[in-house]
């Protein structure tokens, strides 16, 4: 069986309520805005600040200046009170908050990880067991996407378009920068899953099926 299933996801493809009812289903804990959490946490980052870096990706040293003091935690520079000023990019420090914590969830058990290049983080991770984890990315056709972006998360129809392949191309250039991989390239995943065939409830079904004869 694998313990450990990560998700990829296209926005409006409904992979996170996907990812949710996989865990519902195998009794396992769900890790999402729990990452954002406990980075923030551990980090002394701002959790809106590692929100904002997630959806606009820029490892620059300026990128970090400018956006440091506005989403630092409370009495700092986007730091820990009292630490020295760290020579990576906000931006990377971001990422590497958020792989430590991918790391620590999945060494606890079994769990459902969404996004943030978990899939990689845990490839090249020693503490894991490769064989424990199944990696998953959910996609839909454009219609699909738009339709259930505008139903579900109530987007305007008139920009949603534009707003769906938006965040799609953010997710994408974060995966591809941090990972050096292609987002949604089928080398890295063990499933591709387009949920507009069967729907969300479906499509979990049949992932933990293959979870569970893997």
């Amino acid at each position: 069986m694998k313990k450990i299933i990560t998700f990829g996801r296209e926005y409006g493809s409904g992979g996170r309520t996907i990812a949710r009812l996989v865990a519902e289903k195998l009794g396992i804990p769900f890790y999402d805005n729990e990452i954002i959490d406990k980075a923030a946490e551990d980090s002394g980052l701002s959790p809106d600040f590692i929100k904002k870096t997630e959806q606009n990706l820029s490892s620059g040293l300026l990128y970090s200046l400018l956006l440091g003091a506005s989403y630092a935690a409370p009495g700092t520079a986007g730091i820990s009170a009292g630490a020295s000023v760290p020579s990576l990019p906000l931006a990377d420090q971001v990422f590497n908050a958020q792989r430590k914590v991918i790391i620590d969830f999945a060494k606890k058990g079994p769990c459902v990880i969404v996004g943030r290049c978990s899939d990689y983080v845990l490839r090249h991770c020693d503490e894991v067991d490769k064989q424990d984890i199944l990696n998953v990315f959910v996609y839909a056709p454009l219609a699909f996407k738009v339709k259930r972006a505008i139903e579900t998360k109530g987007l305007d129809p008139k920009t949603a378009e534009r707003e769906v392949k938006r965040i799609d191309k953010c997710r994408a250039n974060h995966y591809n920068t941090f990972t050096e991989r292609t987002w949604g390239k089928r080398d890295h995943y063990d499933i591709l899953l387009n949920s507009s065939l069967m729907g969300m409830e479906k499509s979990a079904d049949l992932i933990v099926e293959i979870a569970k004869n893997s």
